[in-house]
Order: C-alpha cells, then structure tokens, then sequence
C-alpha cells in the first residue's frame, strides 16, 4: 500500500473534492469556536447563577437585594436578571393595584418568564448551527468520496490507474475522514 499524505490527496483531488474538503475544514473551526465561547458562557453563567442564589437565600431582605441589583442593572444576567425583572414588575404593579394582589402577582410572573425567554435565547446562541452542522457534515463527506470514486472509475477506464485500491482509497479516506470528525465534533458541542 502506498504512503498516504493529506496535502498530497488534497493537492491531487478535483476542484470539487477540495472544495467539499475546505468546507468540512471551515465548519470544523466555526464549531471549536463556538464550543469554546459557549463553554465560557456556560461556565460563567453557572458561577453568577451560584453566586446570587448564595445572595438570595442568606436570608438578605429582597428590596434590599432588588436595590443592589437596581444599581448594577446594565451588568445583570441569568438568574439575578430574571428576579430584578420580576420585582420591578411587582413594585411597580403594586405602587399601581395595591388592592388587586393576583394582578400584581401575575405581572410579576409575566415579567420573569419573559426575562428568563431572553436569558435562554442569550445562552443558546449559535447552539442550532452545531446540530445542522453535526447532521449535515455525514452527507458532505459522503457526497465528496462518491464524487472521488466516480471519477477514480472513471480513470480505471480510461486505463491510468493500476487497480481500484489505488484509485478510490485517497478519495474516501480524505472526505470521509474529514466528515466523520465534524459529525463527531458537532453533535457532542450541540449536547453541552
């Protein structure tokens, strides 16, 4: 069997074959970026999340813990978000309904769930890009190695290859390979 070389597959493969290859390789390095920045997030988010519920349930008054917040309120996030907007909702409607407590209730409800919609939507950025790339990199790479191993037939035919292990092998391996690793890649970064 011959000595392999990916730069020599790469260097040797149709336009078509490099570009599927160079694709892979770019999805490749957007994922990585993507499951580094979003394992910082993650991580850090996690901290703050700990942090302030450390801070909500030291038994500290929850006006008293909404005023510190009020004064840090461009900085917040996660959980600490989530409650600065729900007891802004309930001062509010309480200032305004005093005697309606279900209404001010609610709207405090109301407030968190959508400050929590937004939290969510913040720390699942970029999250579907890895699952489309993690279900579609299989099928690049496959599409690559048939296009590699049809025009390898065709050079048997046309009499320049000595067999058909020498002229398919460098094909399939270098697409496959490069397919198989994206799938892998992106499917365990989509699961963080």
């Amino acid at each position: 069997m011959t000595d392999m070389n990916i730069l020599d597959l790469f260097l040797k493969a149709s336009l078509l074959v490099k570009l599927i290859m160079l694709i892979l390789i770019g999805f490749s390095i957007a994922s990585w970026a993507i499951i580094i920045q979003r394992t910082r997030i993650l991580n850090a988010a996690a901290r703050e999340a700990e942090a302030f519920e450390d801070k909500f349930w030291s038994g500290i008054e929850l006006s008293r813990l909404y005023q510190e917040s009020q004064g840090r309120r461009d900085n917040l996030s996660g959980s600490e978000q989530i409650f600065y907007s729900g007891f802004k909702e309930f001062v509010r409607l309480h200032r305004a309904n005093s005697h309606a407590p279900e209404a001010v209730v609610e709207g405090a409800s109301r407030a968190m769930r959508i400050s929590m919609n937004r939290e969510l939507e913040t720390l699942e950025t970029h999250i579907p890009f890895l699952g489309t790339v993690g279900s579609i990199s299989p099928y690049i790479g496959l599409f690559g190695t048939v296009w590699g191993i049809m025009h390898a037939f065709i050079a048997l035919g046309g009499g320049e290859t000595g067999d058909a292990a020498n002229g398919c092998a460098g094909y399939r391996r270098s697409v496959d390979c490069h397919g198989d690793r994206s799938v892998c890649r992106h499917s365990c970064g989509h699961g963080l």
